[in-house]
């Protein structure tokens, strides 16, 4: 789809990350010319039965491929740059990132085979850029993971920031302290329209600081009488990085568990992101020669994934950690909405063997704190920043709406505030906003190596199976008499067991063999017709009899 050519008007959109958390794209468009912000991923709601991964549609990007200039990353959680490498096959534009967030899409661009053909061009808080007719910088923000920015994008009709995610932390671990100078300097300048993360906008008062975070583990270590489990995201180097720090103070040793662990946890002592003391990480085989009280594990699985190292310790099948009475484990994150449910199984069964189960704001505080602004930091950014327009970004409905109801508090007017779906557009022209034409977005499914080739009838046909199960009838049929020459034969998988239902698929054959004889006399030999009359007459049968409804594939054979 191109849109009909203004050659004055900026539009802002989002391919992702409205009324969802995940999958966030944003896009700035002028001219000839547009900037992406983001390429990240979400994961499945239930329905999506064994799908992976979801990623935004990028039609519009592809069909525009020749005005992309680039995808600008704002940091490092996989929510912003999951996608990523998808969106390079289509696209193969340069990617601008800080170190740490450039290191992670080393890694993740290095698996999919595209290091060598990708430009990933490095920038920091100082980096101005000039892609197209856009001037670009950044301001440092903090969030759950370092290096994190927010970008400036200066257009012909005025200036556009995209916050990131962000929260304001005056105490942060790694003493960076956020950019708070250079925002109010671009909010004096001046700001068109301001994007901003609405994660937390239902949280009043303010997101606590990392620091108190660190003494919250450090108490924790001091009362373990046996070993540590931390499971936390594996991108939160800060997290990670007062882990090793409490090991360092009680003299523990640390082993890693996880793939997605073992790799940020590389990545970020190789860019001197994280500090370890020599000889503190051991390998997974060695703990059980160490003293209980001297063993750290460091775990994927703070999210109750169904396969992480922590959910399979939990049930006792992982292959090398088994949760013994006694251990402490700590899961110092949040669930994700939607990933409830999961947490308080693996949290239910770590109990049920006996550990003792740090997590949530129920047991002990302190353990985790959110990387993003609540209310009053969101109010803060929009004072800071005093923009004409401001559209909210980065969260579900509620969580948009709560954050458009804070932006007219402070001032400003309903009517300058734009609350969007995936695809509407902000059109701005000569300092005026309204609402654009729609562009074209959706889920692309990853399922394995698939990307894209599961569509809405796949996951129907999985839903279907996945409830009421499936029944295949095979049949062979004369060609020259009209007659059947072997079967039907009837198999059921899922829907009931063979043994204890002889009776019910003995009469499920009568009535196949009856409709297809009965239609073959009345001369009706089109597969189609055939197999509908089977689908039909069996399934009436079927619902009949047990109210339920499997898929029914006939299978006819003609000799």
């Amino acid at each position: 789809m191109k849109l009909p050519k203004n050659k004055d008007r900026l539009l802002i959109f989002a391919l992702g990350g409205l009324g969802e958390i995940g999958k966030n794209m944003y896009v700035i468009e002028y001219r000839n010319d547009i900037v992406v912000i983001d390429s990240g991923l979400k994961f499945p709601e239930e329905e999506m039965l064994g799908i992976d991964l979801v990623i935004p549609d990028v039609t519009y990007l592809v069909e525009n491929k020749d005005r992309v200039r680039a995808i600008i990353l704002t940091h490092g959680h996989e929510d912003h740059i999951g996608g990523l490498a998808y969106v390079l096959k289509e696209i193969n534009v340069p990617v601008y990132g800080t170190k740490l967030t450039l290191g992670f899409v080393e890694s993740k661009l290095k698996e999919a085979q595209m290091l060598n053909e990708s430009k990933l061009i490095l920038v920091n808080n100082k980096s101005e850029l000039k892609i197209g007719s856009f001037k670009v910088s950044f301001f440092r923000t903090n969030h759950s993971v370092p290096d994190s920015v927010g970008v400036v994008i200066e257009t012909p009709e005025g200036v556009i920031v995209h916050t990131g995610d962000f929260k304001f932390d005056l105490t942060p671990v790694d003493n960076q302290m956020a950019d708070i100078h250079k925002m109010a300097e671009i909010g004096n300048k001046g700001v068109l329209a301001l994007l901003s993360d609405s994660t937390n906008a239902e949280r009043e008062g303010y997101t606590g600081s990392e620091r108190s975070v660190g003494e919250a583990i450090n108490e924790v270590f001091r009362k373990a009488k046996q070993r540590i489990i931390v499971a936390t995201f594996a991108s939160n180097i800060h997290r990670i990085q007062q882990v090793v720090d409490a090991a360092s103070a009680y003299d523990k040793k640390i082993a890693i568990v996880g793939r997605s662990m073992v790799n940020v946890v590389n990545i970020g002592i190789e860019l001197g992101y994280l500090h370890v003391p020599e000889g503190m990480i051991v390998d997974v085989e060695e703990i059980n020669k160490l003293p209980a009280d001297k063993v750290v594990i460091l775990s994927t699985g703070s999210q109750g994934e169904p396969m992480s190292a922590l959910t399979r310790m939990a049930r006792s099948a992982h292959r090398q950690i088994d949760i013994l009475p006694g251990d402490t484990v700590i899961i110092a994150a949040t669930p994700i909405p939607g990933n409830e449910k999961y947490v308080a199984r693996t949290v239910d069964q770590l109990f049920r063997v006996g550990a003792n189960v740090i997590y949530g704001p129920g047991s002990i505080s302190g353990v985790h704190v959110s990387g993003h602004g609540s209310q009053e930091e969101l109010k803060l950014m929009l004072s800071i920043m005093k923009p004409k327009y401001f559209i909210p970004i980065h969260g579900e409905y509620r969580m948009l709406r709560l954050h458009s109801d804070l932006a007219e508090s402070i001032g400003i007017p309903r009517e300058n505030i734009f609350l969007l779906d995936n695809g509407d557009t902000v059109e701005i022209s000569k300092g005026k906003a309204r609402y654009g034409p729609k562009v074209p977005v959706g889920n692309v499914l990853i399922d394995g190596l698939g990307v894209g080739d599961v569509g809405n009838i796949v996951l129907r046909d999985r839903k279907l199976l996945s409830q009421d199960g499936i029944l295949v009838v095979v049949v062979t049929l004369s060609k020259q008499n009209a007659t059947i020459l072997s079967g039907p034969d009837i198999i059921s998988r899922g829907f009931v067991y063979v043994r204890e239902s002889e009776e019910l698929l003995d009469e499920a054959n009568r009535i196949v063999t009856a409709t297809l004889q009965k239609l073959m006399i009345e001369n009706v030999n089109e597969w189609s017709s055939l197999k509908t009359s089977v689908k039909e007459v069996l399934g009436r049968f079927l619902y009949e009899k047990t109210r339920r409804r499997p898929m029914i594939l006939p299978i006819i054979m003609e000799v």
